[in-house]
């Protein structure tokens, strides 16, 4: 099980990662800023493969891959949402990090919850509720990419 960061409809990928942070060059160092500007408890705290959740339009903005890279270097295992901006999506993928669409059933998960996310089969199961919600997994392509950690090294496998 996994805790939740929940957030809402268009955050930005200047609320991600601040433009001011921008010259830091070390995505570990840069990586303590992200969400600080709507969210400070999120970088002290987040722990490895916890999930964030968010509304409609997540990563609008700017295309900068900064945003999903140190939502990565945080340890988020994956991304569930409303929906994404297209750049943002694509970003995420080519990094490795997982994000799934859903629509309006990411209004079933709350912060608080217990979450279980199957990314091959599409399942996301809100433990304390007893909830199951069956989306399209991830396309297979993708998760091979995600598996990798992302397409540069996706692309090393198949030289």
């Amino acid at each position: 099980m996994s805790k939740i960061w929940r957030y809402g409809d268009h955050v930005d990928t200047d609320v991600i990662i601040p433009a001011r942070y921008l010259n830091i060059s070390d995505f570990n160092e840069l990586a303590e800023h992200a969400m600080e500007d709507i969210d400070t408890t999120f970088a002290p705290n987040v722990k490895k493969d916890e999930i964030m959740v968010a509304g409609k339009n997540f990563g609008c903005g700017s295309s900068r891959e900064h945003a999903p890279v140190v939502i990565k270097v945080k340890g988020i295992k994956c991304i569930i949402a409303d929906s994404f901006a297209r750049i943002f999506y694509r970003n995420a993928i080519n990094i490795g990090l997982p994000v799934l669409e859903i629509g309006a059933e990411v209004e079933k998960i709350e912060k608080g919850d217990d979450v279980e996310v199957d990314l091959k089969t599409g399942e996301i199961r809100i433990v304390n509720k007893n909830l199951v919600i069956k989306t399209k997994p991830l396309p297979d392509f993708c998760q091979k990419i995600a598996d990798c950690g992302g397409l540069v090294n996706y692309a090393k496998t198949q030289a």
